[in-house]
Parts: structure tokens; C-alpha cells; sequence
């Protein structure tokens, strides 16, 4: 699905289906050198199960044009623009990793207008190392191996993941290189990196949002360790927002290496 979006092509993946507007509507949002793909099954499944799918390119990646985001604020924007622009009034956010950053921020900014929000592999802050930050600007190839390898709990996962003989690490890497490529003026690798380190607003985004939250993390997770998202989780609590928080004994990268578990969380909670 093509939509225009601050006057500029942006692409969504809608599991195959056609726009409902009687039916609710969920958007997946990717992480850093990622695009729509990394959600397949998760927005499949809900497209065929009564759900409108919006998995989209932020900008600038992929199959999306316009200005790739440099700071988190600056894709919760485009995010609310995406929901006019569908024609959306209500929808559940979903978002990994810096997505997760940005379906919070843009859930605080959007209040009765989103009706969940799934934080999958968040941390607040979202720090970044500067050995990591300094390698997706000088040698995005070498950090791209990183943060593969600091993204996973195997190298091999289980084949309901994406089917018997599936190498996911691999794909990863060159779902990675092809982001990098799709956008020869920018480098988005080191652009949303330094949107996740340099986002300062998780706390108060918390306290603002009126919608229940799920938290799924990865006990395994080396980017986003599951203690580095206790102070959202807490802020939550103290709020008192409804909160849930589903732990898998993976990564990172919870849609590929527990793709059905990471599934059926979500599904689980949509259906509150």
C-alpha cells in the first residue's frame, strides 16, 4: 500500500488485505537499519484475523522516500501524519527496538487516538556505545556484523521462523545492507543510532499515555537487556496503566527468533 505522507511516497505492508475501516487497525514500526519485512508474520497473521496492517518503511528506507528521521520526536511526527494520511482514527502501535522509542513517543502525543501500545525490545535510555556509534559512521559493514551477532541468542533459529533452511542471520544482513543502500544520501544507520542514544523524553511519554502497554523482551537480549527497560516499566506501573510484560528466553530480535511466541503476546493483548 502506497500512501502520501508529508508529500512524499511512503510504503506499508498490509498482510495482503485491503483497508477495512470497519475493522481496528495495528502499526508496526522497525528499528534501526530495518524495514516492514522484519514484522512478516506477526502483521500477516493479524491482517487474516480481523485486523487492518499498516508495517511500514520510515522514511527515507527501503521502499519509503522523504527525509530518513534524525531524531525520535521527528518520527513520532510522521507516524500521527501516516494515521491522517490513512484516514486512521484509532490504531494500536507496535514498535521494536528504536521503533519502540517512537510508538511511545507518538502514543503520548496521539493520547485517546491509540488504543495499545507493544514495546518489543525497549530500554529507556536507549544508550548506544560509542565503539558501536563510531562503526555505523566509519565502517557500517563492520557494525552491521556487530550488532547482528550482539542481536541474537543463535546464529540459528528455530525453523518455524521463516521456514526449514532459513539462515536468519544472514537475512539480517542483507536486510541490512539493502536498507544502507536504499538511501545513498544518508547514512540511517548511524542516523537512528544517535536518534535512540539521544532521546531523552521515555519517562515523561510514559506518564502521558492512556492506553495499556505490553512490554516483550528478550532475557538474552544484549541491546536492550530486559533491566535496561525497568524504568519504563515501573514509570508504567506508577501511573497506573494497565501493564504487561512478556520475557522470552531470546534476543533481540524476538520476531525472528520466537516469531510465534512474539505473536501470540501480541495477539493475547490486542484482544484486551
Amino acid at each position: 500500500m502506497l500512501l502520501t505522507v508529508n508529500g512524499h511516497r511512503t510504503y506499508c505492508y498490509t498482510g495482503g488485505k485491503a483497508f477495512n475501516a470497519e475493522q481496528p487497525t495495528a502499526v508496526f514500526i522497525h528499528g534501526v537499519v530495518n524495514d516492514h519485512s522484519v514484522w512478516i508474520l506477526q502483521s500477516r497473521y493479524l491482517a487474516h484475523h480481523g485486523w487492518n496492517v499498516l508495517a511500514l518503511d520510515l522514511p527515507g528506507h527501503c521502499r519509503s522516500r522523504g527525509e530518513a528521521p534524525a531524531s525520535v520526536e521527528a518520527a513520532a511526527d510522521f507516524v500521527a501524519a501516516l494515521l491522517e494520511a490513512a484516514g486512521v482514527a484509532r490504531a494500536a502501535l507496535i514498535g521494536h527496538s528504536w521503533g519502540s522509542l517512537i510508538a511511545l513517543e507518538a502514543a503520548a502525543r496521539l493520547g485517546e487516538r491509540i488504543s495499545h501500545l507493544v514495546l518489543v525490545g525497549t530500554a529507556y535510555p536507549m544508550a548506544v556505545s560509542g565503539a558501536l556509534l563510531d562503526a555505523s559512521l566509519g565502517e557500517p559493514m563492520k557494525a552491521l556484523h556487530m550488532i547482528n551477532v550482539f542481536s541474537r541468542s543463535t546464529l540459528a533459529s528455530p525453523p518455524s521462523a521463516l521456514g526449514p533452511g532459513t539462515w536468519v542471520y544472514g537475512a539480517s544482513l542483507a536486510l541490512g545492507r539493502r536498507v544502507l543502500a536504499s538511501n545513498p544520501a544518508v547514512n540511517v544507520f548511524h542516523r537512528g543510532f544517535v536518534a535512540c542514544n539521544s532521546y531523552a523524553n521515555g519517562e515523561a511519554a510514559m506518564a502521558r499515555i492512556t492506553c495499556p502497554v505490553l512490554f516483550v523482551l528478550g532475557a538474552q537480549d544484549q541491546m536492550t537487556p530486559p533491566k535496561a527497560a525497568q524504568t519504563l516499566i515501573q514509570t508504567a506501573q506508577a501511573c497506573g496503566h494497565t501493564c504487561q510484560v512478556v520475557t522470552l528466553a531470546v534476543g533481540h530480535h524476538q520476531m525472528t527468533e520466537a516469531p510465534e511466541p512474539t505473536l501470540f503476546a501480541i495477539e493475547k493483548f490486542l484482544q484486551s
